[in-house]
């Protein structure tokens, strides 16, 4: 067995176990458990050694005008507060992305509010984007310096700015963050802020990304998409980011459907499969594949590929429809970051 799939065996074997039992299975208290840990090995050159030994191999390729050691990224929502962006660096990771960030500080929606389904290797989040705000973020940055790979940034909505206040709310976050960002990505997608996925529609989309390309410079915007869109309102989303300059799109967010869940004809599942926020991990595979496909033949612009990237095949797939790049989840949660590794050597 390669070297990356004996370390995602051992992940599964040994570490995961432990992390799924933390806080009585807790998956929030898991993750911040883990977090808290990376962040402390990020400010530790000798612990950020270690853990470039578990780290992919080059596989260097250009996107959007950034150079990327590899294609393959940390997710929005791992890392929010940008804690422990050395760490994922040093693990092998090609780029990591940073957020959802909003203009305003906020602790998100009430606990709990993240949920494993480890027999369908999903997770069901309901976050609400929990942040220190755009602010705190930027000054993390620069008090940081530059980092080891190329940082993306994903803006979103403060939940208590009106809709009709959305555009001056993601331009306070852009204006922050823009001077430490490689490239900054759009959020329209969430399912878990009132409101939030009204901006896909065409005209407010437009009155957005006009907004925020022109305050963007040159670095590059891209678009966050929705895998519950139709077809047409897929291509309408195409059409309005041809038209603003947008450099590239990121599909896909997490999906409101339970399908592959289980449950009664027609109804939704119960227990955990049934709470409410989007779902991730292995059911949205097909999905997030099919959105993919979809876009990669309707435009020319770069697309990152994101959901249910479970495998190295997942990943390849992706890759085959298209994209340019991909991101880790809640791949990263069920298998480890071997799991970068062992993309990054099938690619090669």
């Amino acid at each position: 067995m390669p070297a990356a799939g004996r370390t995602s065996a051992a992940y599964r074997r040994l570490a995961r176990p432990v992390l799924f039992r933390l806080g009585g299975g807790d998956a929030e208290r898991a993750h911040e458990w883990t977090l808290r840990r990376l962040e402390w090995a990020s400010g530790r050159p000798a612990a950020l050694a270690l853990l470039r030994g578990l780290g992919a191999p080059a596989a260097p390729r250009t996107v959007f005008g950034v150079r990327f050691p590899n294609p393959v990224g940390v997710a929005a929502g791992v890392d929010k507060d940008g804690r422990a962006l050395p760490a994922w660096a040093a693990l092998g990771f090609g780029f990591v992305e940073a957020g959802t960030v909003t203009g305003r500080a906020q602790p998100g929606n009430p606990r709990p509010r993240l949920f494993r389904l480890p027999a369908h290797e999903a997770i069901i989040n309901r976050m609400g984007f929990n942040n220190a705000g755009a602010a705190a973020l930027a000054a993390r940055l620069a008090a940081a310096g530059p980092g080891r790979v190329p940082l993306g940034i994903s803006l979103g909505k403060s939940k208590v700015t009106p809709l009709d206040e959305a555009v001056e709310d993601y331009l306070t976050s852009l204006r922050a963050v823009r001077p430490y960002a490689d490239y900054l990505a759009v959020n329209v997608s969430s399912p878990n802020t009132p409101g939030l996925r009204s901006l896909q529609d065409r005209d407010q989309l437009g009155a957005l990304l006009g907004a925020l390309r022109a305050e963007a410079g040159t670095t590059p915007l891209l678009v966050k998409i929705a895998p519950d869109l139709t077809d047409h309102a897929i291509g309408e989303v195409l059409e309005v980011c041809a038209e603003h300059g947008v450099s590239g799109l990121i599909a896909t967010n997490t999906t409101l459907s339970r399908d592959g869940l289980g449950g009664p004809p027609g109804g939704q599942p119960t227990g955990v499969a049934g709470e409410a926020g989007g779902l991730s991990g292995r059911p949205l595979t097909r999905r997030a594949l099919d959105v993919v496909t979809f876009v990669c033949k309707r435009t020319e612009l770069p697309v990152i590929g994101v959901g249910g990237i479970m495998t190295p095949d997942d990943a390849l797939r992706m890759f085959d429809a298209g994209a340019s790049l991909v991101q880790l989840y809640s791949g990263l949660i069920y298998h480890g970051p071997g799991l970068a590794k062992a993309i990054v050597r099938a690619v090669r």
